[in-house]
């Protein structure tokens, strides 16, 4: 499940649309009719979306049972299991996009799972929030504390996001292992499109980023 909670995804859902923004975002960048695997797929709202407006052929991997439970109960496939042990079993090329939505950073190992992603996935697609963000930098510098957004929405002792990092971090990975950006939007909190990765701006004003990578 998304290190999202609840309250949180019901504040960044899309009116009338039943999903949060970035994941509307992330549905924009998936062909009609593609092979998707949405990891750690949470209630299933994304590839249920995908398959109602898209006619994907989508697939999920979910840690919780409770997630489970809600997927099956909408008649999506989806199986219960831990990302970062059983991305591992699925073939290379074996889907058109795998999806990582603002999970990146609660991974163990990340770039053991980028470099899976992009082995079973033709191509991935992958969003995370910004810990150089304007308001994160503010409240750190002001309050001396680790800071607790919309995004990052837990106190530093419950946080299940291990791996915090910066748009401008996560550009750095992906060139070091030889991944290519082939598209990514840069969201500000009201769910807009800031700019692109490059954008020098784009580490301070974007909150988040929504990337469609490809290994070279």
């Amino acid at each position: 499940m998304s290190p999202l909670d609840d309250n949180q995804a019901a504040a960044r859902t899309a009116s009338g649309n039943g999903i949060r923004h970035d994941l509307k975002l992330v549905a924009e960048m998936v062909e009609p009719g593609s092979r998707v695997l949405d990891v750690g797929c949470g209630d299933g709202a994304l590839l249920a979306y995908l398959s109602r407006r898209k006619g994907v052929d989508g697939r999920g991997i979910e840690l919780s049972m409770d997630g489970v439970h809600q997927c099956v109960a909408q008649g999506l496939s989806v199986i219960q299991g831990d990302a970062e042990a059983d991305l591992k079993d699925y073939p290379a090329g074996a889907f058109d996009y795998v999806i990582l939505s603002q999970t990146l950073q609660a991974m163990r190992e990340p770039r053991t799972v980028l470099e899976t992603m992009t082995r079973i996935g033709r191509r991935a697609i992958v969003s995370v929030p910004n810990f150089g963000y304007w308001r994160i930098r503010l409240q750190l510098l002001l309050s001396g504390r680790m800071p607790v957004t919309e995004t990052l929405g837990y106190q530093w002792w419950e946080t299940p996001n291990i791996h915090f990092c910066t748009i401008k971090d996560f550009v750095v990975l992906t060139e070091d292992m030889g991944i290519r950006i082939e598209r990514c939007m840069i969201v500000d909190r009201k769910g807009r499109v800031t700019g692109h990765a490059h954008s020098g701006l784009a580490n301070l004003l974007g909150e988040q980023g929504v990337f469609l990578l490809r290994r070279d």
